[in-house]
């Protein structure tokens, strides 16, 4: 078993004999296109943030739905000097036309009447009451034809496509949807997913006697759901094979992500609880560092258990982030029905060391000369992931100063 440290040195798993490791593009092509996205629900509003879009959004309105004014001011029919109406324009009413040479006081978002060619801005206006008229100030720009009128359809008109099926809905996509006039919408379920963090040698206090605490317990929830994921279970699992296995055996997730136990160590049982299970194993080793022994497999339908699958991370902190962007990333994504986001390019700021022969994820801060890598940024730390907003993605042999590289995002909250 793989610790979850940052501190104590790595308990080392042997490699596992024979077993050929895909590369990191083949990797995450086959974790992706291992599932089809889940079936569509049509929700709430407020329970669809988070889901992917299962069908294109497109508009049931014009927007505006009509001329509306973009400021507070005056409507103003044709050129000035205007006579002032004894009215005021408010939003949520539909005025009377506004006759040739007239002027009514208007607020934002209010319906334009009806022969209103302009509004004239506050600030750019000026009434005399002795005459009842309203001129145009000193220096001011005048009311040009359409000058601070939201025209009709002018961000979008009825039928036009909004957004694309696969988006995210965030809550600007909410916003968008409720102008357009959707009072619910079309997604993809959200995956649900159980974590089995694994180890004897996890502890919630300080670490002593060989035991250290638990970092991924913490890190990996968060993480998952902001891949899209529901996490409905979060169990501790012994290393003993037995239990693993049962583990395996009853969760009904759709996904079901291990930490440690992939590699071949005295107390690595997971692929022996896989063979119980009747697994398949799509992805066994990865030439990605960290995080080489990750692995993928599918589950087949029980009668207490629906198909599903399995992504094993490392024990090792960096090592299981980079499991989870390699296989559990694309994995989640392509089942919760999301448009593949990237890949992101950016410019080498300083040398970025690579593997020899392997793909290397390394944590890196972005800013305006590019990428920077950052330190400790070995298997078992967390540091200089703690500080980095992506992983770059290095080549064998790394990439030189200028050099533009492959970096994921990392997740911000």
């Amino acid at each position: 078993m793989t610790p979850h440290h940052t501190t104590a040195p790595a308990r080392r798993s042997a490699p596992r004999a024979g077993r050929p490791a895909v590369t990191w593009e083949q990797a995450r092509a086959t974790a992706r296109d291992a599932v089809q996205p889940l079936p569509a629900a049509t929700l709430e509003p407020a329970d669809a943030l988070g889901h992917a879009l299962a069908a294109p959004l497109a508009a049931r309105t014009d927007l505006p739905p009509f001329d509306t004014s973009a400021m507070d001011g005056w409507a103003v029919a044709g050129p000035g000097p205007w006579r002032l109406e004894d009215r005021t324009l408010l939003a949520g009413t539909r005025p009377a036309p506004l006759r040739p040479g007239a002027a009514a006081p208007i607020a934002t978002g209010a319906r334009l009447p009806a022969g209103a060619t302009a509004v004239l801005r506050r600030e750019h206006g000026a009434t005399d009451p002795a005459t009842g008229t309203l001129h145009v100030r000193s220096a001011a720009p005048g009311a040009a034809p359409g000058t601070d009128i939201r025209v009709q359809g002018h961000e979008c008109r009825t039928g036009d496509p909004l957004l694309p099926a696969g988006a995210t809905v965030t809550p600007a996509v909410l916003g968008l949807a409720a102008a357009a006039g959707h009072d619910r919408l079309t997604v993809h379920r959200r995956p649900t997913v159980e974590l089995l963090v694994l180890g004897d040698e996890l502890l919630t206090g300080l670490p002593g006697d060989g035991r250290v605490r638990d970092a991924l317990g913490p890190l990996l929830p968060p993480w998952l759901h902001a891949l899209g994921a529901e996490v409905t279970g979060h169990h501790r699992v012994p290393d003993v094979a037995a239990p693993l296995t049962e583990a395996v055996r009853r969760s009904s997730a759709d996904v079901v992500v291990t930490t440690g136990s992939t590699a071949a160590g005295p107390v690595d049982f997971l692929h022996r609880a896989l063979r119980a299970n009747g697994a398949e194993l799509l992805v066994d080793s990865v030439a990605v560092r960290p995080g080489h022994p990750m692995l993928l497999a599918a589950l087949p339908g029980t009668g207490s258990r629906p198909a599903s699958h399995l992504v094993g991370l490392p024990g090792n902190p960096l090592a299981a982030v980079a499991g989870l962007v390699t296989l559990a990333a694309p994995l989640l994504g392509r089942l919760g029905g999301r448009t593949p986001d990237g890949p992101h390019r950016a410019r080498a700021a300083a040398a970025l060391p690579g593997h020899p022969a392997d793909t290397r994820l390394v944590p890196v801060r972005r800013a305006e000369n590019g990428v920077t890598p950052l330190p400790y940024d070995g298997p078992a730390m967390l540091r200089g992931l703690a500080r980095a907003d992506h992983l770059a993605v290095l080549p064998p042999g790394g990439a030189t100063e200028g050099e533009y590289v492959t970096v994921l995002p990392l997740p911000a909250g």
